[in-house]
């Protein structure tokens, strides 16, 4: 069925010039004249990503808010059946804590910036709340909070409100601590400050008396060379005024520096308090008071793992058993006698590196937990575990395209979620599902590659320069990591190492730890073309929390990566000799012999850049061995600003070339395209931008896009996609952008057609079944069949718009609005709103179709779906109708775009497209040579099964005028039983065209119809194989029968006509023709 609107034919026929408005030469490139090119979702949801909170709605258990880390804010009213995005439109990405207002459910209050201390937080921009749930959001301050891990709303004022900030991770200052504001959020005052690395983790509340409250600081700081978890500013502090005044109670609490400290009030008894403490190194232990704070007793040794309690440490009491609480960690650990004892929760079928636990008050066997794999739901207890498989929330480090064909695919490295694939696309009328991804290869993943020309062979790596080269015809993984010579250093390999495969020669893979590999032979030997291209220092001795530090203090390197590491690669494709690299500890180095000697650059030599920051990206310009682009990154310094770079003499200087990137806006991934030098794509972390100049000026590009990360980007050349992977949300696809080549700011004043590229002709299949319920995740397939893109420079106004227009400027100076005028009121309802017409043609100029679209200035796309309507007009008493629709042949076309408006019809431009038809059967049909024959067959009888039709119905409005005039004549006995005799054959015919009408009535099979017979026939037009045999004997049947329904209406003609003769003759009265 076509998926488009149909004009009136008439109005196409017109050749009327339209005039266009001139725009103004100075405008430029704007964001907004790229909306109407989308990206769209592909998914995947089968692994989802990290849950940093979850809350479900007390007056209402099937309403859930879940704060993602890094992927925004999702809500459901039906117990995940289906989600919503409620924050995609915000400045923000990652939160940390989400809480319900307890005197009102419709008010949610959410704290950005994840909550926890791992080496990829996001950060946040402060606190935000919601009156309608979700609809809508206001932020209410603490911009420079950046991590918010907790807020409690005060259950005797709903004014007052406890936010526990942790403040920066990556720098001192900003605003942490514990706030607290009695005005709704309208002004705040930190009540609980301790020093500029100290903010507060956690907060509990007495239920039984609010005004006493209980908080957990914690002082940390993370940079890029290390991590230090702890400090003297970590405690736990009581007040009892309602938050105004705080003391520290340490009494029984160890006298270490302490790390992560979870709290947990009893629901049982509110001066029973549990506290998860990390201690030094990594150690900890479980606290335990029963006098409110007063003394703390230790219950165990057991503190969070594997990630590091920085990771987790969050303590759940529960509200269904005594003494019950829940540890939080890689395997949630569980205690039923108030943290003397833990054991395991079973973790059976569900992901580990648990954040969040909620229950339900109605169901105790009920438990709502995130990971860092998504949502989990269990009714029984922990004994069995339900995914939630409809949240696209996955963390993507790095991604590859191959160059399968017809679709290709895409891999991506995750965070804690393998590395995964699956396609771009597929041949379901449906999408893409979870079931058509894949896992290439486990652990966190990170940049994989792909070999072009061999979609069969996938590089894929985990944390630490893990990679392996798998041969996807089998699924085995080759280990391939270099390794060091004996009586070497130990080899640096970043968390996420850089690998790149040779645009000169696709087994020649390049690989980076603290030196440059390379094999010839896809991984099976390395070589080193370099030493230590790195500073090389001892990450113990350097500054952090402001100096260096004791060896014994709360350091914890554990899940971060070695430092001094090569961070980014990149070979000329122009010059092969000519490589580059740049590091973690800010140095850029190349080579123009191939490894031989190299040549460093410090990033402070470039102007505006500070000492030490991250290579996040270095690429060899695709036309130019000249030129080179670096984005550096100073974030984890506590410095966001976006770093982007051009060098045009091989990295001897360096200009700026950050012109419309927003402060803070970090920078992640450039790519340029391969055809215009002057066309990049930028990741940054709130969106992509576009550059159409040589990256002189660039425009935001996220139309599509939720606010997210955008890690990486690659360009699939053979279709001209361009894919992002986020940092939170999956992947995205931009549908062949080459419509951006050689833009510029004059040619934007005009409008213009793109050439589509090749449009591939194929069946969709329909997969799986429809009735699997509305938890089903799907993700969009792009149209099928032909796209057309076009750019349309100008506003065209209806009469409407132009009155409103000035009415408008009127009502803001309060000045009188004139009556229009009724006949002026009369034009604006007759004028039709603005249309564009597209129009097709095949290689020899021949007409094939023709619909329409709404007129929208910007870039428009619409599809065609490769078929030509057959002409059928047939109606009849049955009140049936027929459009069946044919697969146009392979080949070349043309299509004509047009804008049509108040009478007239100006051609705005056309081009040329290819149809290729992919994905033949096996079998070979022996009429499929006769298949433009056949399909003429079927519309010329059509046609006269439609000029039968139309007579047939003509007579019969006929014989029931006639019966007025029968009544007025002498001869009526005569005239009526004549009359009856004629409408006996009709209802004959009509039995013969429709079938009997009382078998219809109670659904009683009948004789095979002249519609039926046609359906039969034209099912062979509209697939690769063509008509059958029996299809073809079909039209020969609907044929016959056509003959024999024309012999009866001419037959019912001579009968009609004789008895309208004697009735015009006798009262000289005429039934009109």
């Amino acid at each position: 069925m076509k998926k488009y609107y149909i004009l009136p034919l008439f109005v196409f026929f017109l050749t009327i010039s339209f005039s266009q408005k001139k725009k103004n030469a100075s405008e430029e490139l704007k964001s907004s004249d790229l909306t109407g090119l989308k990206f769209r979702s592909v998914g995947p949801a089968f692994m989802s990503g990290r849950i940093a909170d979850i809350a479900i709605n007390p007056n209402n258990e099937n309403e859930w808010y879940v704060a993602v880390g890094s992927g925004g804010v999702w809500k459901t009213v039906n117990s995940g059946t289906t989600w919503n995005p409620i924050a995609d439109d915000q400045p923000f990405y990652s939160t940390g804590c989400i809480t319900i207002d307890p005197h009102n459910s419709s008010k949610i209050w959410l704290g950005t910036g994840e909550n926890v201390g791992g080496r990829h937080v996001g950060i946040g921009h402060g606190i935000y709340v919601s009156e309608n749930g979700g609809k809508n959001w206001k932020s209410m301050g603490l911009k420079n909070s950046e991590h918010i891990s907790k807020i409690i709303v005060s259950p005797k004022d709903p004014n007052t409100v406890f936010v526990a900030s942790q403040g920066p991770l990556w720098s001192p200052g900003g605003e942490r601590g514990l706030y607290r504001t009695d005005n709704g959020g309208k002004t705040w005052k930190n009540v609980l400050s301790v020093n500029e690395w100290t903010g507060v983790t956690d907060i509990a509340i007495d239920h039984n008396n609010p005004n006493i409250l209980y908080a957990a600081t914690w002082q940390r700081h993370r940079n890029v060379a290390s991590y230090m978890g702890g400090g003297p500013g970590t405690s736990i502090y009581k007040s009892t005024d309602h938050g105004i005044s705080w003391t520290e109670i340490k009494n029984g609490l160890p006298g270490s520096n302490l790390g992560k400290i979870g709290l947990a009030i009893s629901p049982f008894d509110s001066t029973i308090l549990y506290a998860a403490v990390e201690t030094d190194r990594r150690n900890g232990a479980v606290y335990k008071t029963t006098n409110s704070g007063g003394s703390w007793k230790k219950m165990s040794d057991t503190v969070s793992g594997a990630t590091g309690p920085h990771y987790y440490q969050e303590l759940v009491a529960s509200p269904h058993v005594f003494d019950k609480i829940y540890l939080m960690d890689t395997k949630v650990q569980v205690s039923e006698n108030g943290g003397k004892d833990f054991y395991i929760m079973n973790e059976s079928d569900k992901h580990v590196d648990n954040h969040s636990l909620t229950f339900k008050m109605s169901d105790p066997n009920y438990l709502l937990i995130g990971t860092d794999g998504g949502v989990y739901e269990s009714f029984d207890d922990t004994k069995s575990w339900k995914f939630v498989a409809n949240l696209p929330l996955t963390q993507f480090y790095k991604l590859a395209v191959d160059d399968a064909y017809p679709f290709y695919n895409i891999f991506g490295g995750t965070q804690d979620n393998n590395t995964q694939g699956g396609p771009s696309r597929t041949f379901k009328t449906s999408g893409i599902t979870n079931s058509d991804w894949f896992v290439l290869l486990g652990g966190d993943g990170h940049q994989p590659a792909t070999e072009p020309g061999n979609p069969d062979i996938v590089y894929a790596q985990s944390q630490q320069g893990n990679i392996h080269r798998i041969d996807r015809t089998n699924g085995e993984a080759t280990f391939i990591k270099p390794q060091n010579d004996l009586n070497e250093d130990y080899e640096r390999f970043n968390w996420d190492a850089p690998i790149l495969v040779s645009s000169h020669d696709p087994k020649t893979i390049f690989f980076g730890s603290q030196r440059v590999w390379v094999s010839n032979n896809r991984g099976d030997d390395w070589r080193a073309i370099s030493g230590d291209l790195t500073l090389n220092q001892e990450r113990f001795s350097l500054p952090i929390m402001g100096k260096v530090q004791s060896w014994d203090n709360p350091w914890d390197v554990y899940a971060m990566s070695t430092y001094n590491t090569i961070t980014s690669l990149s070979q000329s494709p122009i010059d092969e000799n000519i490589i580059y690299a740049g590091t973690d500890d800010g140095i850029i180095q190349y080579t123009q012999d191939y490894g031989q000697t190299w040549t460093k650059v410090n990033v402070e030599k470039l102007p505006g850049v500070p000492k030490g920051s991250f290579v996040n990206d270095i690429k060899a310009d695709l036309f130019d061995a000249n030129t080179v682009y670096v984005l550096l990154d100073n974030h984890k310094f506590g410095d966001y600003k976006p770093y982007v770079y051009k060098s045009t003499d091989g990295g001897k200087s360096w200009k700026n070339i950050g012109e419309g990137i927003p402060d803070g806006f970090l920078c992640w991934r450039l790519v340029q395209d391969h055809v215009d030098k002057n066309l990049m794509f930028l990741g940054t972390e709130y969106g992509i931008y576009v550059s159409v100049n040589g990256g002189n000026k660039w425009v935001k590009f996220s139309s599509g896009l939720p606010t997210i990360s955008i890690r990486d980007l690659a360009i699939q050349k053979r279709e001209n996609d361009l894919v992002a992977a986020t940092f939170g949300r999956g992947f995205y696809v931009l549908d062949d952008y080459s419509s951006l080549r050689f833009l510029s700011s004059n040619s934007l004043k005009s409008n213009i057609v793109f050439t589509p590229r090749k449009a591939l002709q194929y069946s969709p299949i329909r997969s799986g079944s429809s009735s699997q319920g509305s938890n089903t995740y799907y993700a969009k397939n792009p149209d099928y069949g032909a796209i057309f893109t076009f750019y349309l420079s100008d506003e065209v106004s209806t009469k409407k718009q132009k009155r409103k227009k000035i009415e408008k400027e009127l009502e803001k100076s309060n000045s009188d609005i004139p009556f229009p005028g009724w006949d002026e009121l009369d034009a604006e309802l007759n004028q039709n709103l603005p249309r564009v017409i597209i129009e097709i043609y095949d290689d020899n100029n021949n007409f094939v179709d023709r619909f329409s679209t709404a007129y929208k200035k910007g870039f428009n796309r619409i599809s065609w779906d490769l078929t030509k309507n057959i002409s059928t007009n047939v109606s009849s008493g049955s009140t049936r109708s027929y459009s069946p629709s044919v697969r146009v042949s392979p080949g070349k076309y043309s299509f004509n775009v047009y804008l049509s408006f108040d009478g007239k019809v100006n051609k705005i431009g056309s081009k040329f497209f290819e149809v290729e038809r992919i994905r033949s059967g096996v079998l070979n049909n022996p009429n499929i040579d006769k298949i433009d024959e056949y399909v003429t067959e079927i519309e010329n009888e059509y046609k006269n099964y439609s000029v039968l039709s139309s007579k047939f119905g003509k007579i019969k409005d006929d014989n029931k005028s006639i019966i007025s005039l029968i009544n007025k004549s002498s001869n009526y006995k005569d005239y009526i039983s004549q009359q009856n005799s004629i409408q006996k054959s009709i209802n004959q015919i009509d039995a013969f065209i429709s079938g009997n009408k009382s078998k219809k009535d109670v659904r009683e099979k009948d004789v095979e119809t002249i519609s039926n017979r046609l359906s039969v026939a034209t099912r062979g037009i509209n697939s690769s194989y063509g008509p059958t045999g029996m299809q073809i004997a079909s039209l020969t049947k609907a044929k016959s029968l056509i003959i024999k329904l024309a012999e009866m209406i001419d037959n019912l003609k001579l009968e009609f006509t004789k008895l309208k003769n004697q009735v015009e003759s006798e009262l000289d009265a005429y039934i009109l023709d």
